[in-house]
């Protein structure tokens, strides 16, 4: 396989995009036409969540797959990726913020405080926040490597959201499962980077 040009990268960035936002419609439409039942704020929730989670599951694939297919410019669309996943986590916390506690700040602090799913998850969302706010070429060359000690907690992310997803359900649990399996089996691909990652500094240490 040839090696992928710039201007190809461009249209996949384009095609993220385009699939991102149908998704969102696909939201919109389906608050407009009551399609999530009895219970809308639970369904609006699990679809942002599940949004979230998605995106950033794909942004963990793109490093292997562009290193498998030997498509290093693959890489450049991993940002894209984790911004909608930013996105979706967002909307997912703001539909809870909004629609089941209309708007009080207070009583979403005693929440997270109080139930350790959403203080799981709430980690998520801050860890995901410090990527999108750090995530531009800008910052990247002026936090130089503490930038790639700050992306490192993805991995945090990508173990937290299943468990935050597992404990959050109620009654379903294969899904969340698989989930996590899945979490797992990408950080197992970077068994190498993870062990490095951790050992590295306590040894360092000693």
């Amino acid at each position: 396989m040839k090696p992928l040009a710039v201007k190809h990268i461009v249209w996949v960035k384009a095609l993220i995009h385009i699939v991102s936002l149908l998704f969102f419609a696909n939201l919109i439409w389906l608050v407009l036409n009551n399609k999530f039942g009895a219970d809308p704020v639970d369904g609006i929730t699990h679809y942002t969540g599940i949004a979230a989670l998605n995106t950033l599951i794909v942004t963990m694939f793109v490093s292997p797959i562009a290193r498998y297919a030997k498509q290093g410019l693959l890489v450049r669309c991993r940002r894209v990726v984790g911004l909608y996943s930013f996105f979706w986590a967002t909307l997912h916390l703001f539909t809870y913020l909004a629609l089941d506690l209309t708007f009080s700040f207070a009583l979403l602090g005693s929440e997270i405080l109080s139930r350790p799913y959403l203080a799981v998850g709430a980690v998520c969302w801050v860890i995901l926040f410090a990527l999108t706010v750090t995530s531009t070429a800008h910052i990247q060359r002026k936090m130089g490597a503490k930038w790639q000690k700050l992306h490192h907690y993805v991995y945090l992310a990508l173990v937290l959201a299943p468990i935050h997803f597992y404990w959050s359900s109620k009654s379903e649990l294969i899904e969340p499962t698989i989930y996590f399996l899945l979490a797992i089996s990408l950080l197992a691909v970077r068994w190498k980077t993870l062990k490095r990652i951790v050992f590295r500094p306590a040894l360092k240490r000693r």
